[in-house]
Protein backbone atom coordinates (compact mmCIF):
# COMPACT_ATOMS: atom_id res chain seq x y z
CA UNK A 1 0.00 0.00 0.00
CA UNK A 2 0.99 3.48 -1.35
CA UNK A 3 2.67 6.08 2.17
CA UNK A 4 0.42 8.97 2.59
CA UNK A 5 1.52 12.21 3.94
CA UNK A 6 0.76 12.50 7.71
CA UNK A 7 1.41 16.29 9.49
CA UNK A 8 1.99 15.56 13.62
CA UNK A 9 1.09 18.51 15.25
CA UNK A 10 2.87 18.46 18.76
CA UNK A 11 6.27 17.77 19.53
CA UNK A 12 5.71 15.99 22.68
CA UNK A 13 6.53 12.39 23.59
CA UNK A 14 3.46 10.93 22.19
CA UNK A 15 3.83 12.92 18.74
CA UNK A 16 6.80 11.97 18.16
CA UNK A 17 6.22 8.12 19.00
CA UNK A 18 3.41 8.16 16.49
CA UNK A 19 5.92 10.39 14.14
CA UNK A 20 7.69 7.18 14.10
CA UNK A 21 5.09 4.85 14.15
CA UNK A 22 4.29 6.64 10.56
CA UNK A 23 7.84 6.84 9.09
CA UNK A 24 7.90 2.61 10.49
CA UNK A 25 4.52 2.28 7.89
CA UNK A 26 6.27 3.95 5.15
CA UNK A 27 4.26 7.58 5.25
CA UNK A 28 6.22 11.00 4.86
CA UNK A 29 6.16 13.01 8.10
CA UNK A 30 6.53 16.40 8.88
CA UNK A 31 6.08 16.99 12.68
CA UNK A 32 5.27 20.44 14.51
CA UNK A 33 6.19 22.01 17.37
CA UNK A 34 5.07 25.78 18.87
CA UNK A 35 8.18 27.01 19.40
CA UNK A 36 10.82 27.41 16.61
CA UNK A 37 13.79 27.24 19.12
CA UNK A 38 13.27 23.45 20.26
CA UNK A 39 12.02 22.94 16.16
CA UNK A 40 15.90 23.96 15.82
CA UNK A 41 16.76 21.45 18.69
CA UNK A 42 14.70 18.80 17.16
CA UNK A 43 16.41 19.25 13.69
CA UNK A 44 19.96 19.32 15.08
CA UNK A 45 20.29 17.24 17.89
CA UNK A 46 17.80 14.57 15.87
CA UNK A 47 16.71 13.29 19.81
CA UNK A 48 13.35 14.63 21.49
CA UNK A 49 15.62 15.29 24.90
CA UNK A 50 12.84 16.79 26.67
CA UNK A 51 10.11 14.55 26.17
CA UNK A 52 11.40 11.54 24.60
CA UNK A 53 14.94 11.53 25.75
CA UNK A 54 17.03 8.20 24.53
CA UNK A 55 15.15 7.78 21.13
CA UNK A 56 17.04 8.85 17.61
CA UNK A 57 14.84 10.54 14.50
CA UNK A 58 15.21 9.64 11.71
CA UNK A 59 16.85 12.06 9.01
CA UNK A 60 13.73 11.83 7.13
CA UNK A 61 11.69 12.97 9.42
CA UNK A 62 10.55 17.12 8.90
CA UNK A 63 10.28 19.15 11.83
CA UNK A 64 8.96 22.66 11.43
CA UNK A 65 7.58 25.62 13.81
CA UNK A 66 5.81 26.83 10.62
CA UNK A 67 2.35 25.79 11.27
CA UNK A 68 0.60 26.83 7.89
CA UNK A 69 3.36 24.88 6.29
CA UNK A 70 2.78 21.68 8.54
CA UNK A 71 -1.27 21.98 7.90
CA UNK A 72 -1.10 22.27 3.68
CA UNK A 73 1.83 19.15 3.94
CA UNK A 74 -0.71 16.58 5.56
CA UNK A 75 -3.29 14.82 4.10
CA UNK A 76 -3.55 13.24 7.54
CA UNK A 77 -3.51 15.83 10.34
CA UNK A 78 -2.42 14.25 13.77
CA UNK A 79 -3.47 16.87 16.67
CA UNK A 80 -1.23 15.53 19.41
CA UNK A 81 -1.77 18.72 21.59
CA UNK A 82 -3.05 18.51 25.07
CA UNK A 83 -6.87 19.22 25.81
CA UNK A 84 -6.33 22.74 27.06
CA UNK A 85 -4.26 24.19 24.53
CA UNK A 86 -6.21 22.26 22.08
CA UNK A 87 -8.76 25.11 20.87
CA UNK A 88 -5.94 27.83 20.97
CA UNK A 89 -4.09 25.64 18.22
CA UNK A 90 -6.92 24.73 16.11
CA UNK A 91 -8.33 28.55 15.86
CA UNK A 92 -4.71 29.37 13.73
CA UNK A 93 -5.55 26.08 11.86
CA UNK A 94 -8.61 27.68 11.07
CA UNK A 95 -6.82 30.20 8.58
CA UNK A 96 -5.29 27.69 6.27
CA UNK A 97 -6.10 24.82 4.49
CA UNK A 98 -7.43 22.06 6.31
CA UNK A 99 -10.55 21.03 4.25
CA UNK A 100 -10.24 17.13 2.68
CA UNK A 101 -8.30 16.26 5.52
CA UNK A 102 -8.68 13.72 7.86
CA UNK A 103 -8.10 14.98 11.63
CA UNK A 104 -6.87 12.43 14.18
CA UNK A 105 -7.44 13.49 17.52
CA UNK A 106 -5.00 11.75 20.71
CA UNK A 107 -5.92 13.77 23.31
CA UNK A 108 -7.15 12.44 26.91
CA UNK A 109 -8.71 15.02 28.52
CA UNK A 110 -11.91 17.29 28.80
CA UNK A 111 -11.98 20.96 28.22
CA UNK A 112 -12.21 23.12 31.42
CA UNK A 113 -15.11 25.56 31.51
CA UNK A 114 -16.63 24.07 28.58
CA UNK A 115 -16.48 20.56 29.71
CA UNK A 116 -16.20 19.81 25.76
CA UNK A 117 -14.52 16.35 24.65
CA UNK A 118 -11.34 16.62 21.99
CA UNK A 119 -13.63 16.16 18.91
CA UNK A 120 -16.19 18.75 20.27
CA UNK A 121 -13.65 21.07 20.55
CA UNK A 122 -12.66 20.40 17.40
CA UNK A 123 -15.64 20.69 15.90
CA UNK A 124 -17.05 23.95 17.88
CA UNK A 125 -14.12 25.73 15.91
CA UNK A 126 -13.45 24.07 12.65
CA UNK A 127 -16.85 22.79 11.68
CA UNK A 128 -19.04 20.00 12.38
CA UNK A 129 -18.66 18.23 9.48
CA UNK A 130 -14.61 16.89 9.23
CA UNK A 131 -14.08 13.41 9.15
CA UNK A 132 -12.41 13.11 12.85
CA UNK A 133 -10.83 10.14 13.77
CA UNK A 134 -10.00 9.41 18.33
CA UNK A 135 -7.05 6.96 18.46
CA UNK A 136 -6.79 6.38 21.96
CA UNK A 137 -5.48 3.13 24.74
CA UNK A 138 -2.70 1.90 26.80
CA UNK A 139 0.12 3.20 24.39
CA UNK A 140 2.74 4.72 26.34
CA UNK A 141 4.86 7.05 23.87
CA UNK A 142 8.11 5.89 25.40
CA UNK A 143 7.20 1.72 24.43
CA UNK A 144 5.44 2.80 21.17
CA UNK A 145 8.69 4.47 20.15
CA UNK A 146 11.01 1.64 20.80
CA UNK A 147 8.81 -0.87 19.37
CA UNK A 148 7.35 -2.74 22.10
CA UNK A 149 4.04 -4.27 20.82
CA UNK A 150 1.35 -1.65 21.71
CA UNK A 151 -2.76 -2.27 21.05
CA UNK A 152 -5.00 0.47 20.08
CA UNK A 153 -8.29 1.94 19.05
CA UNK A 154 -9.46 4.39 16.36
CA UNK A 155 -12.96 5.01 16.71
CA UNK A 156 -15.00 7.51 14.44
CA UNK A 157 -18.38 7.86 13.42
CA UNK A 158 -17.99 7.21 10.08
CA UNK A 159 -15.91 3.77 10.07
CA UNK A 160 -14.11 3.89 6.82
CA UNK A 161 -12.07 6.96 8.17
CA UNK A 162 -11.34 4.92 11.54
CA UNK A 163 -10.14 1.84 8.77
CA UNK A 164 -8.39 4.23 7.11
CA UNK A 165 -6.41 4.90 9.94
CA UNK A 166 -6.04 1.72 10.91
CA UNK A 167 -4.35 0.70 7.69
CA UNK A 168 -1.96 3.26 7.28
CA UNK A 169 -1.10 3.94 10.62
CA UNK A 170 -0.74 0.07 12.25
CA UNK A 171 2.57 -1.92 12.02
CA UNK A 172 4.35 -5.33 13.48
CA UNK A 173 4.04 -3.28 16.72
CA UNK A 174 1.42 -1.49 16.55
CA UNK A 175 -2.04 -3.20 16.12
CA UNK A 176 -5.25 -0.65 15.74
CA UNK A 177 -8.51 -1.97 15.99
CA UNK A 178 -11.63 -0.27 14.81
CA UNK A 179 -15.28 0.87 16.41
CA UNK A 180 -17.56 3.67 16.17
CA UNK A 181 -18.06 5.03 19.89
CA UNK A 182 -15.95 8.14 19.69
CA UNK A 183 -17.75 9.34 23.11
CA UNK A 184 -17.26 6.42 25.02
CA UNK A 185 -12.85 6.33 23.44
CA UNK A 186 -12.54 9.89 24.57
CA UNK A 187 -14.33 9.42 27.83
CA UNK A 188 -11.83 6.38 28.75
CA UNK A 189 -9.26 7.65 27.83
CA UNK A 190 -9.59 10.98 29.61
CA UNK A 191 -11.55 10.04 32.82
CA UNK A 192 -8.56 7.02 33.86
CA UNK A 193 -6.08 10.02 34.66
CA UNK A 194 -8.55 10.75 37.33
CA UNK A 195 -8.59 7.56 38.66
CA UNK A 196 -4.86 7.30 38.15
CA UNK A 197 -4.25 10.06 40.52
CA UNK A 198 -6.10 8.45 43.21
CA UNK A 199 -3.92 5.39 42.48
CA UNK A 200 -0.87 7.08 42.36
CA UNK A 201 -2.17 8.29 46.19
CA UNK A 202 -2.24 4.97 47.47
CA UNK A 203 0.99 4.34 46.71
CA UNK A 204 2.09 7.66 48.16
CA UNK A 205 0.38 6.55 51.21
CA UNK A 206 2.32 3.08 51.11
CA UNK A 207 -0.90 0.60 50.37
CA UNK A 208 -0.90 -2.38 48.82
CA UNK A 209 -2.24 -4.37 46.00
CA UNK A 210 -5.70 -4.86 47.63
CA UNK A 211 -6.33 -1.25 48.11
CA UNK A 212 -5.44 -0.18 44.65
CA UNK A 213 -7.35 -3.07 43.35
CA UNK A 214 -10.18 -1.99 44.68
CA UNK A 215 -10.00 1.41 43.82
CA UNK A 216 -9.71 0.83 40.17
CA UNK A 217 -12.57 -1.28 39.95
CA UNK A 218 -15.02 0.94 41.61
CA UNK A 219 -13.01 4.23 39.44
CA UNK A 220 -13.74 1.90 36.72
CA UNK A 221 -17.49 1.46 37.57
CA UNK A 222 -17.87 5.67 38.32
CA UNK A 223 -16.12 6.48 34.23
CA UNK A 224 -18.95 3.59 33.14
CA UNK A 225 -21.71 6.28 35.25
CA UNK A 226 -20.37 8.95 33.47
CA UNK A 227 -20.12 7.78 30.04
CA UNK A 228 -23.23 6.15 29.57
CA UNK A 229 -24.68 9.56 30.84
CA UNK A 230 -23.68 11.32 27.90
CA UNK A 231 -24.51 8.54 25.13
CA UNK A 232 -21.85 5.89 25.55
CA UNK A 233 -22.01 2.33 24.77
CA UNK A 234 -20.68 0.77 28.05
CA UNK A 235 -19.13 -2.35 26.23
CA UNK A 236 -16.30 0.60 25.29
CA UNK A 237 -14.91 0.69 28.86
CA UNK A 238 -14.37 -2.62 28.83
CA UNK A 239 -12.30 -2.42 25.94
CA UNK A 240 -8.95 -0.61 25.23
CA UNK A 241 -9.76 2.15 25.88
CA UNK A 242 -11.41 1.78 29.19
CA UNK A 243 -9.99 -0.97 31.22
CA UNK A 244 -6.92 -1.36 28.98
CA UNK A 245 -5.73 2.19 29.26
CA UNK A 246 -7.24 2.21 32.63
CA UNK A 247 -4.55 -0.43 33.85
CA UNK A 248 -1.37 0.76 32.30
CA UNK A 249 -2.15 4.75 33.80
CA UNK A 250 -2.65 3.21 37.13
CA UNK A 251 0.31 1.00 36.84
CA UNK A 252 2.85 2.01 34.54
CA UNK A 253 6.36 3.51 35.53
CA UNK A 254 5.68 6.01 32.78
CA UNK A 255 2.07 7.46 34.28
CA UNK A 256 2.40 10.92 34.66
CA UNK A 257 -0.84 11.39 36.78
CA UNK A 258 0.33 8.09 38.75
CA UNK A 259 3.46 10.18 39.41
CA UNK A 260 1.11 13.33 40.60
CA UNK A 261 -0.93 11.24 43.09
CA UNK A 262 1.98 9.59 44.88
CA UNK A 263 3.46 13.15 45.59
CA UNK A 264 -0.17 14.21 46.73
CA UNK A 265 -0.03 10.73 48.83
CA UNK A 266 3.71 11.89 49.96
CA UNK A 267 2.10 15.25 50.96
CA UNK A 268 3.17 17.36 48.76
CA UNK A 269 1.13 20.20 47.13
CA UNK A 270 -0.30 20.39 43.37
CA UNK A 271 1.70 23.40 42.64
CA UNK A 272 5.14 22.38 43.87
CA UNK A 273 4.70 18.67 41.99
CA UNK A 274 3.21 20.46 38.20
CA UNK A 275 6.03 22.98 38.76
CA UNK A 276 8.57 20.55 38.28
CA UNK A 277 6.69 18.39 35.68
CA UNK A 278 7.99 19.07 31.94
CA UNK A 279 4.50 17.03 30.40
CA UNK A 280 1.16 17.42 30.87
CA UNK A 281 -0.65 15.87 33.41
CA UNK A 282 -4.45 15.64 31.58
CA UNK A 283 -6.15 14.34 34.82
CA UNK A 284 -5.52 17.36 36.92
CA UNK A 285 -7.51 19.93 35.11
CA UNK A 286 -10.05 16.66 33.71
CA UNK A 287 -10.53 16.46 37.80
CA UNK A 288 -11.71 20.23 37.73
CA UNK A 289 -14.12 19.44 34.47
CA UNK A 290 -15.71 16.66 36.01
CA UNK A 291 -16.32 18.26 38.92
CA UNK A 292 -18.26 20.68 36.80
CA UNK A 293 -19.83 18.00 35.45
CA UNK A 294 -21.57 16.52 38.09
CA UNK A 295 -22.54 19.18 39.41
CA UNK A 296 -24.45 20.29 36.51
CA UNK A 297 -26.03 16.87 36.08
CA UNK A 298 -26.46 16.13 39.96
CA UNK A 299 -24.25 13.35 40.28
CA UNK A 300 -22.43 12.19 42.64
CA UNK A 301 -18.76 10.23 41.37
CA UNK A 302 -17.01 9.75 44.99
CA UNK A 303 -13.53 8.86 43.66
CA UNK A 304 -13.63 11.19 41.11
CA UNK A 305 -14.67 13.84 43.64
CA UNK A 306 -12.25 12.97 46.20
CA UNK A 307 -9.47 13.90 43.38
CA UNK A 308 -10.63 17.33 42.77
CA UNK A 309 -10.90 17.60 46.57
CA UNK A 310 -7.31 16.70 46.85
CA UNK A 311 -6.21 19.03 44.21
CA UNK A 312 -8.41 22.03 44.06
CA UNK A 313 -9.54 22.38 47.55
CA UNK A 314 -6.08 21.23 49.35
CA UNK A 315 -8.16 18.36 51.23
CA UNK A 316 -5.16 16.12 53.14
CA UNK A 317 -4.88 12.74 51.50
CA UNK A 318 -5.93 10.61 54.89
CA UNK A 319 -8.69 12.67 55.70
CA UNK A 320 -10.15 11.54 51.41
CA UNK A 321 -9.05 7.88 52.70
CA UNK A 322 -11.50 7.96 55.69
CA UNK A 323 -14.21 9.67 54.09
CA UNK A 324 -14.03 7.02 50.91
CA UNK A 325 -13.88 4.04 53.33
CA UNK A 326 -16.80 5.42 56.05
CA UNK A 327 -19.31 5.62 52.97
CA UNK A 328 -22.00 3.36 53.76
CA UNK A 329 -22.15 0.24 52.64
CA UNK A 330 -24.12 -1.57 49.37
CA UNK A 331 -24.92 -3.43 46.73
CA UNK A 332 -21.90 -3.49 44.46
CA UNK A 333 -24.41 -2.34 41.85
CA UNK A 334 -26.83 -0.73 43.77
CA UNK A 335 -26.13 2.89 43.05
CA UNK A 336 -26.39 2.18 39.15
CA UNK A 337 -29.55 1.56 37.06
CA UNK A 338 -28.61 -2.13 36.34
CA UNK A 339 -31.16 -2.42 33.80
CA UNK A 340 -30.76 0.49 32.31
CA UNK A 341 -27.06 -0.57 31.70
CA UNK A 342 -28.40 -3.81 30.64
CA UNK A 343 -30.54 -2.61 28.05
CA UNK A 344 -27.59 -0.69 26.56
CA UNK A 345 -25.20 -3.46 26.35
CA UNK A 346 -27.75 -5.26 24.91
CA UNK A 347 -28.87 -2.74 21.89
CA UNK A 348 -24.99 -2.19 21.09
CA UNK A 349 -24.38 -5.85 20.62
Amino acid sequence: MPGIRVTVLGDGGWGTALALVNLRRGNEVMMWSAFADYAGVLQEERENVKFLPGVKLPKDLRVTSNLKEAVVFGDVLVLAIPSQYLRNVLLKIKEFSYRGKILVSTAKGIEKKTCLRPSEIIRSVLGKDLPIVVLSGPSHAEEVARKIPTLTVAASEDPKHAQYIQEHFRDPQFRIYVQKDLTGVEFGGALKNVIAIAAGVCDGLKFGDNTKSGLITRGLYEIVRLGVKHGANPNTFFGLSGIGDLITTCFSKHGRNLHVGRELGKGRKIKQILGEMAMVAEGVDTALSVHQLCVREDLHLPIMGEVYNMLFQDKDPGEVVASLLSRTPYEEWKAFDLSSFQEKIAKNK
